[in-house]
């Protein structure tokens, strides 16, 4: 009688070690399954159908975050991550040619000013092909793409808006606003890329609210406006209030749509 409790209790014991040993390996798979992919260029509008790329080693993650190399985080930027600086670069240099026309009245410098952010754009077009061509992902990669699309497509974009004459208090809030809901828009998606849907790649189907490079549409428009000569006091719909209190341009408020748009939940664009 004492052996077969014996036994009894050996099974039971087996039992246990055999469930807690499925459970473990079940929670693994899941883990597994359940780990975002890094996508390089998911937040763009321009990703169109190429799949995400593997998601950065332990190996690239520890020479990132060592001490042990002098300038260690710039030595292991990838050949994508300079081609998106690149692009945050022609952000900054629009920024500053809007400054300068701000003081010379040159038409050639708020053209320019156009031009860098349309440049910007094309890098940001390059930097996940290239990211992809090398097949390597980054660990910097979506970040460094959020913060250079809010200044080439974000800030920049105001800055002309400002420098070609919508210049009063209501305008320049109309403006913060826009380029706050470009920030908050990248902020979320950083945030919400992992539980977007996916298609059978593994990319997310639609984008939630505007794209930023959607403000480029924006840009044409006030390319057109100082091709034509109507910027300063012949911005097109006039002022409002002229001389009084809430005076602006009535124009300004398609940047106002346009934020609006940005960090819309339910306006959902299907990817290309």
């Amino acid at each position: 009688m004492s052996e077969l409790r014996s036994r009894k209790i050996a099974m039971t014991e087996n039992e246990v070690e055999e469930r807690a040993h499925a459970q473990v390996f079940s929670d693994e798979s899941d883990a597994e399954i359940n780990t975002p992919t890094l996508s390089r260029r998911a937040s763009s509008i321009f990703s169109f159908s190429a799949p995400p790329l593997e998601p950065p080693n332990e190996t690239d993650i520890e020479l990132f975050t060592s001490d042990e190399y002098h300038f260690s985080m710039v030595r292991n930027l990838h050949l994508a991550d300079f081609i998106t600086m690149l692009n945050g670069f022609c952000g900054f240099y629009s920024i500053v040619s809007c400054l300068r026309f701000t003081l010379t009245e040159k038409p050639h410098y708020v053209q320019r000013a156009h031009f860098f952010i349309f440049l910007g754009m094309c890098f940001d077009f390059f930097d996940g092909r290239v990211a992809r061509l090398r097949n390597r992902s980054s660990l910097m990669g979506q970040e460094l793409d959020s913060l250079a699309d809010l200044v080439s497509f974000g800030v920049a974009p105001a800055s002309v808006a400002f420098a070609i004459g919508f210049q009063t208090t209501i305008d320049v809030l109309v403006l913060s606003f826009f380029v706050l809901c470009g920030l908050a828009r990248l902020a979320r998606f950083n945030v919400t890329v992992a539980q977007l849907p996916k298609d059978s790649g593994g990319k997310s189907k639609y984008f939630e609210g505007l794209p930023m490079p959607t403000t480029l549409a924006l840009v044409l428009a006030m390319a057109v406006l100082v091709r034509q000569g109507l910027i300063m006091d012949k911005i097109p719909l006039g002022v409002f209030r002229q001389g009084l209190l809430f005076e602006c341009h009535p124009a300004v408020f398609v940047f106002f749509l346009h934020g609006c748009g940005m960090i819309s939940k339910s306006l959902k664009i299907p990817k290309p």
